[in-house]
Formats: structure tokens, C-alpha cells, sequence
């Protein structure tokens, strides 16, 4: 059986990423914002309130998680560029999901988040060398990592929290 907290499956970098490859997921990081618009559109209260899984997120929650995650994850890319290998902070997102701002923003206002994040990364990520991909920055949690599996991870996670969403529907029948 499958595992819903992984729809898509669990996240598996590839260990040799080609300009083919990140130009995939960069426009997998453009689409996101658009993608998610369409799946939560027409959703009433209610169904915005429906975990996607029992003792999971709500729908609600996930559309506010994504462009934190994605918001933390363009600095972070901004600092490896700008520093000499940083350490990033990292941040617990479950406390972050529970934050009221979660429950009483509307979703509009974190899908134009989304949007304007997802712009802004976008454009810096296209103008980057190849070699920039590989700058590096060390995650407590994570250990070394570089640009190009940041890229990877979240081009993965947001595809992973949309199929949240689409799966839930899909088993509902909204």
C-alpha cells in the first residue's frame, strides 16, 4: 500500500544532475504556483479544513506551509551565492503550520506568496552558471549540501505537497 505522507514517494537526489535536468526542475519550481492555484480552486471552508491524511496537515495548512518552505529555501540559495559555504538555519515547520497565521489567512494571500517567490527564484536560477550549482551550504539536520540538490528537493516538494492536495480530492470525490 501506498504511504500518503509520500503520494509521490520519498525524495532521492540524483547524484549527477545535467543542465537537462535542472532546467526540469526549475520549471517544475515555475509551474508550482499556478498548479496549486488550479487544485485548490472552488474548495469550500470545509474541505480547506480536511486533513489530507489522519494526523496530517489540512489542505489549508499545506497551501500556507508551501511558501514558507519555498520563501526559506530561496534565501538559503541566496546566502550560498552570496556567502562562503553558510550554514543555514533550519526551522520547525509543524510549529509553523499551527501559528494562527495558518488558520486565519485567507489562501489567496500565501498563493501570491508562492507566486512572487516562486518568480523571483525562478529568475535568479536561470541566470545561473553551471558552476554555481554546485556552491555548497551545510544544513544541521541534512549535513553538506549544494544548490543543485536544492533545486532537486524543491522541485520534489512542492509536486509532493500538491499530490496532498490532488489525492485527497481525487479519494473524496471533490
Amino acid at each position: 500500500m501506498n504511504d500518503p505522507r509520500y503520494p509521490i514517494g520519498r525524495f532521492t537526489p540524483d547524484s549527477n544532475p545535467t543542465s537537462a535536468t535542472r532546467g526540469r526542475h526549475i520549471n517544475e519550481i515555475s509551474t508550482l504556483p499556478s498548479r496549486f492555484r488550479q487544485a485548490v480552486a472552488g474548495l469550500s471552508p470545509q474541505q480547506l479544513d480536511t486533513p489530507y491524511r489522519d494526523g496530517g496537515w489540512t489542505v489549508r495548512q499545506v497551501v500556507h506551509h508551501v511558501p514558507d518552505s519555498h520563501l526559506n529555501a530561496y534565501i538559503r540559495c541566496k546566502w550560498t551565492l552570496t556567502e562562503a559555504s553558510p550554514t543555514i538555519k533550519p526551522y520547525d515547520e509543524g510549529a509553523w503550520a499551527r501559528l494562527k497565521d495558518s488558520e486565519l489567512t485567507p489562501i489567496d494571500v500565501s498563493l501570491n506568496l508562492l507566486d512572487a517567490v516562486q518568480t523571483r527564484w525562478v529568475v535568479l536560477l536561470r541566470t545561473l552558471e553551471p558552476g554555481d550549482f554546485a556552491r555548497e551550504f551545510t544544513h544541521p539536520e541534512a549535513g553538506l549540501k549544494n544548490i543543485d540538490w536544492l533545486v532537486q528537493l524543491y522541485s520534489w516538494h512542492g509536486n509532493h505537497h500538491l499530490a496532498h492536495v490532488t489525492t485527497l480530492k481525487k479519494r473524496l470525490n471533490w
